[in-house]
């Protein structure tokens, strides 16, 4: 069974940065489209922000272009999600996702269990 684990969220303050990690046991992530997604309570998931594999293109949501920036680091066989100027808004369950697929999917195959981003002064 792949697993993804993500890490790195906590407690920040409005304009501050966090950078959230996901890795993958038994299985190297240079193959996969590997998406960030965010969820908070009563609201549908958003995905926001995918890398492809190959040339690590990159897509963002409007929501968080120009602050955040999602990086492959093949050697240690990690996805980053350097997250930049904050918002409350900001704050949910972040979510890493994979597909071995050349491109961003519509659809992702494996999940990791989330970890908590709250942005609160």
């Amino acid at each position: 069974h792949l697993q993804l684990v993500e890490s790195g969220g906590g407690l920040v303050q409005p304009g501050g940065s966090l950078r959230l990690s996901c890795t993958a046991s038994e299985f190297t992530l240079v193959d996969y489209a590997v998406g960030w997604f965010r969820q908070t309570p009563g609201k549908e998931r958003e995905e926001i922000s995918c890398i492809r594999p190959r040339d690590d293109h990159a897509r963002y949501a409007d929501s968080v272009r120009g602050r955040f920036t999602i990086t492959r680091d093949s050697a240690n066989n990690t996805i980053y999600l350097q997250m930049s100027s904050l918002k409350p808004e900001d704050t949910a369950v972040y979510y890493c996702a994979a597909r071995h697929t050349s491109h961003c999917p519509a659809e992702f195959e494996f999940w990791g269990q989330g970890t908590q981003v709250s942005v609160s002064s």
